[in-house]
């Protein structure tokens, strides 16, 4: 592909000129999808940075008509669609299956810093490669969030969860078996609806993820219960009775389910059992598996291998404790109780 070049306006006496290529905006998405299918990212990440990079495209088609080239976008461009995502940009619009009355002016906090990061990875990967000249989003920062509190399940939401699916049905059964080994394991969703027999040692009860099928792609071995084994035990006999393949986790029609379809029945049954506030996704489970294990005694590190999370403080927003658990905390552990009593016995 020819490119036009244009020339790097040098301080008087430089020597060196660098020259760098008058890119389009959908010339540059394409240099970035492919540095980072050298880089080894996965399809979904790649698939990812496409569509965000199409809101984008669509917002500067609708409101700077004028901009064709990826070097006139500056950070004055940048900050205005970050103001109109969280300021104007209506939520689900044009959506078929929603009302414009359920559609809300402005994106959440978390979907903006979702689509500035891809932004960020796209324009350092054009740095990085020395295809622009100025970086529009080196000095952009994150949206600052509040903690969220309420992204953990409590015993009774969970005890009225479980009651929902009809065991005796095989999605049911399929979707109770799904709730325990989320809550038992602490897998990510597409780890455990990629799972096949051959991933599961029931004699030492461990599940081997390999890296390939890891978000970081560093393999690991997850524990899980006697009570979870005979669980995935039982569906295995299931779909043996009227399927060929190897999958664990299955539709009724024995294909492969998706992330989206099995959060959509994770949503259906917390509904039904009138769990009310709280995001009904498996990602909440693993939220609800982390803190547990905290409240039950386990260490930091030992949670944060279980877990497959790299870095420690990635798995610190997952264990967020709410005020009951705050209070019993501080009520067996602060040391003022200790020096009343030591008063008292005097």
């Amino acid at each position: 592909m020819a490119l036009k070049k244009r020339e790097r306006r040098a301080p008087v006496g430089a020597r060196d000129v660098r020259l760098y290529p008058e890119l389009t905006l959908d010339q540059a998405l394409d240099f970035v999808i492919s540095a980072k299918k050298v880089e080894g990212l996965r399809e979904r990440t790649l698939t990812d940075y496409a569509k965000h990079y199409g809101y984008f495209l669509t917002w500067l088609r609708e409101f700077h008509p004028s901009i064709t080239l990826i070097e006139h976008i500056d950070i004055g461009i940048i900050r205005d669609h970050i103001s109109y995502m969280k300021y104007d940009r209506v939520r689900y619009e044009g959506h078929k299956h929603i009302s414009a009355e359920g559609q809300r002016v402005g994106l959440s906090d978390t979907t903006v810093n979702i689509r500035i990061r891809t932004l960020k990875a796209i324009f350092n990967q054009l740095e990085r490669d020395e295809l622009i000249e100025v970086n529009p989003v080196s000095k952009v920062k994150l949206l600052r969030q509040d903690v969220d509190l309420t992204n953990c399940l409590t015993d009774a939401e969970i005890i009225a969860i479980l009651a929902q699916p009809n065991r005796r049905d095989f999605v049911g059964f399929r979707d109770y078996v799904g709730i325990m080994l989320m809550l038992d394991s602490g897998c990510r969703v597409s780890e455990m609806l990629g799972l096949r027999i051959g991933d599961i040692d029931f004699q030492t009860r461990f599940i081997t993820l390999s890296g390939e099928a890891n978000k970081n792609r560093k393999p690991r071995m997850v524990p899980f219960s006697a009570t979870v084994a005979k669980l995935l035990l039982q569906l295995i006999d299931e779909n043996r009775q009227h399927f060929t393949t190897d999958r664990l986790f299955l539709s009724c029609f024995g294909d492969p389910i998706s992330a989206n379809q099995f959060n959509k029945r994770l949503k259906y049954h917390g509904e039904k059992a009138g769990v009310e506030g709280k995001k009904m996704t498996a990602h909440v489970y693993r939220h609800t598996w982390a803190r547990a294990m905290v409240l039950n005694g386990a260490d930091p590190f030992t949670i944060q291998k279980m877990g497959g999370w790299s870095d420690i403080r990635t798995m610190r927003r997952y264990i967020q404790m709410d005020t009951e658990d705050v209070r019993r905390s501080h009520d067996q552990f602060s040391p003022t109780s200790k020096f009343i009593k030591n008063r008292v016995d005097r």
